[in-house]
């Protein structure tokens, strides 16, 4: 149902890889060129971060598939910056990479870099996240998820929860990276779904970077107390609306009743919380790599890929 990526794609006979939850933003070099010849595949690929349970399973899902597919994987950790991505890229234009993938960090600020790639005859492969560039020409392909779609699968479950009351229903929306395709388009479904009846109202809207979830607890008593009467939670990821829930549950006294919680993800700890009762609902995105996608790398590197793959 959803064309979720993740890092990126491979795990078959030449599929593709990507990414590292590693520290830093340096690049070091992961796997063994299996195949030999005018067959192996030297990729680099910068990965967002660390920021969350689904990228940490993302990042391993394509060190494995990497290492299976015998194709010799360089990755950076961007830490959640543009300017550690753009490093990684020139780096690997100048280790004259076959191929370079990453999960741009924001959609915007792009050009340059990838036009640098572009004249250096290196395909680029767009991972989970888009970029807002008008020249489609300075990438290959982008496998991907539709971000949109996922926000309005959140926004259909709340419209039908709330079917049979005309109350106020008010919503904080806690965001992810400002500015980022997930964070854009996950808002932008999830208004389009909601915006037709009144009563559903944003009482605030959380714009703020990926916060660890021991800080859920603070962040989430600090909305209680500025705004008691809060119906609903939709927080753009599991991790995030786990630390909210804790936050929820201390306040819960100044709440006057329950918030009903919805996230996007479902990771292992996303899912035993929404067997829990403690997450009303996850709309699902993984992080593993399918079938579907194996051969990718191959295909760009022979220039024969430019569709958007279905995921």
């Amino acid at each position: 149902m959803f064309k979720r990526i993740s890092a990126l794609v491979l795990a078959g006979l030449t599929a593709m890889a990507v990414a590292s939850c590693g520290s830093g933003g340096g690049t070091t070099s992961a796997g063994t060129s299996g195949g030999g010849g005018d067959d192996s595949i030297t990729m680099g690929f910068s990965q967002v971060g660390a920021e969350s349970g689904w990228r940490t399973a993302n990042t391993k899902s394509v060190q494995d598939s990497a290492k299976n597919a015998g194709i010799t994987l360089k990755f950076s950790d961007a830490q959640q910056k543009q300017e550690n991505q753009i490093k990684a890229i020139r780096s690997y234009i100048q280790q004259k990479v076959d191929v370079i993938a990453f999960s741009p960090v924001v959609e915007s600020g792009w050009d340059t870099v990838l036009k640098e790639a572009q004249n250096a005859k290196i395909p680029v492969i767009l991972t989970d996240r888009a970029v807002d560039s008008k020249d489609t020409s300075l990438y290959k392909t982008f496998l991907g998820s539709d971000f949109i779609e996922e926000g309005k699968k959140a926004g259909q479950w709340l419209v039908d929860e709330y079917k049979d009351t005309k109350d106020p229903v008010n919503i904080v929306e806690l965001q992810g990276t400002t500015g980022s395709a997930p964070a854009n388009d996950r808002k932008a479904g999830f208004a389009e779904i909601i915006q037709a009846d009144p009563k559903f109202k944003y009482r605030r809207l959380g714009r703020r970077r990926l916060s660890p979830r021991a800080k859920g607890k603070e962040v989430m008593e600090a909305f209680l107390k500025s705004t008691p009467d809060i119906d609903v939670l939709y927080a753009h990821n599991d991790d995030m609306g786990l630390g909210r829930d804790r936050g929820h549950r201390g306040c819960r006294q100044g709440a006057g009743k329950d918030i009903k919680i919805i996230t996007v993800d479902a990771g292992e700890d996303g899912m035993q919380a929404l067997a829990d009762g403690k997450i009303n609902l996850i709309v699902e995105c993984s992080p593993l790599p399918r079938p579907a996608a194996d051969g990718l790398a191959k295909k760009v590197r022979q220039g024969r890929a430019g569709a958007r793959p279905a995921w």
